[in-house]
């Protein structure tokens, strides 16, 4: 796939680029409380900025339904990005309509237009390719026949979407320099033939849903040499095994596909640790009374929200001579303080070593930010919670896919 570099040697200077950035911050109100994302996407932008470009950004927030909903409206982060890029950044009112062509119309050298949410477009998300092509040929119209495009926004690129894929079609595609990093971290994580020195490889899972990584056990089953299990999806794991787990998270409709990678894990040597005790508590709230108790025996009327202290231990001492790690998922329910002693653990474990580490994206991400851990700790930070596990699924990325062949195309 063509690069940044590859469009600054065709030159920049002003001409216009559409770039599809990840911006889907969490929001309380209109305050962004985690901005990692409108960060990572301060590097691509400010090169295109430097270089003279005037530079049109697309992105969504949250999932409105295909129509403009105030709630959902990029006006914070059009805020905090021109703060970081330390230049005014221009919201247009609509997508595609009268107000995006004329702030994009009016654009010096060095400027930075954010169209709004492009979700508001029912046509940006349609199973209908040419809705969506129509939507990336209106996209495209904006910066002219003289255009090109930026793919930067990692998050999205597991979904064939307008601003996504579409337009990849419509226009010269280029991957940013974001989306060209993750993509060669994730091609190490899921290497068939990992080199000697990147071993032992160690994966951790967590969060809610085992059912939600079914895929990615299955493939990394046959990578990895040990697998650590965490979080609400350890008890279906526990259960599997025969053991009570009270009013623990369940699945009980994958019991059966969990019971098989117990198998498959014996099968292939692969080491996988499941918690020995967990913080039991009465309830799901913050403030709940728990107390620790071995993960073989939850009471039954009560919960595990957080893994225990022999846990923690017991993963820390399985991370200590990792080469490669690679973390999904938190260990317990951080958000609450009293149970965010285990993913705290975990992470401080990791970015200890002297592995080569990368955070999965998604509530990983967010965790080591709120939970004050310095993010320079590890090796790489994803901002793509549900493409990183779809690539190492196996998955075809779609938006990755197109860069690709367009760069085939033009080969032709």
């Amino acid at each position: 796939m063509k690069t940044l570099e590859d469009l600054f040697s065709a030159g920049v200077s002003g001409r216009r680029v559409f770039v599809r950035s990840d911006l889907n911050v969490p929001l309380d109100g209109s305050k962004i409380t985690d901005d990692g994302r409108v960060r990572a996407a301060v590097p691509t932008i400010k090169r295109l900025v430097e270089a003279g470009a005037k530079v049109v950004v697309a992105a969504h927030l949250g999932r409105p339904k295909g129509e403009p909903d105030p709630k959902f409206s990029l006006a914070p982060v059009a805020g905090r990005l021109g703060e970081l890029l330390v230049t005014g950044v221009t919201l247009a009112g609509d997508v595609v309509g009268e107000s995006a062509k004329a702030a994009v119309a009016a654009q010096a050298r060095g400027s930075v237009v954010l169209l709004e949410n492009v979700r508001f477009d029912a046509r940006e998300t349609s199973k209908v390719e040419a809705e969506r092509a129509e939507l990336a040929a209106e996209l495209a119209a904006l910066v002219g026949a003289e255009g090109a495009f930026v793919s930067d926004g990692f998050g999205v690129v597991h979904r064939k979407q307008a601003s996504v894929y579409d337009i990849a079609r419509a226009l010269p595609a280029y991957a940013g320099g974001l989306v060209l990093a993750e993509v060669e971290v994730l091609r190490k994580l899921a290497g068939e033939d990992t080199a000697r020195s990147n071993r032992p490889y160690v994966v951790v899972l967590g969060g809610a849903k085992v059912s939600d990584k079914l895929g990615v056990i299955a493939n990394l089953l046959t990578k990895v040499d040990k697998l650590l299990i965490g979080g609400g999806m350890a008890y279906t794991f526990l259960k599997a095994q025969g053991h009570e787990v009270g009013n623990s998270l369940l699945q009980a409709d994958q019991l059966d596909q969990v019971s098989g990678f117990l198998v498959e894990a014996e099968k292939r040597g692969v080491e996988l640790v499941l918690p020995v005790d967990v913080l039991a508590a009465t309830g799901f709230a913050p403030d709940a009374e728990f107390e620790v108790v071995d993960a073989t025996a939850i009471p039954a009327d009560r919960e595990g929200l957080d893994i225990g202290p022999k846990t923690r231990e017991l993963f820390a001492s399985k991370l200590a001579d990792a080469a490669t790690v690679f973390w999904n998922g938190p260990m317990g329910v951080f958000e609450f303080e009293a149970f965010a002693g285990g993913t705290k653990a975990v992470a401080q474990a990791i970015a200890d070593g002297d592995a080569f580490s990368v955070v999965g994206g998604g509530d990983s991400a967010a965790a080591v930010r709120q939970l004050g851990l310095p993010e320079d700790g590890f090796s790489h930070i994803s901002t793509g919670g549900g493409a990183s596990l779809e690539y190492l699924e196996g998955k075809e990325l779609p938006g990755v896919a197109i860069l690709e062949d367009s760069t085939v195309e033009e080969q032709k």
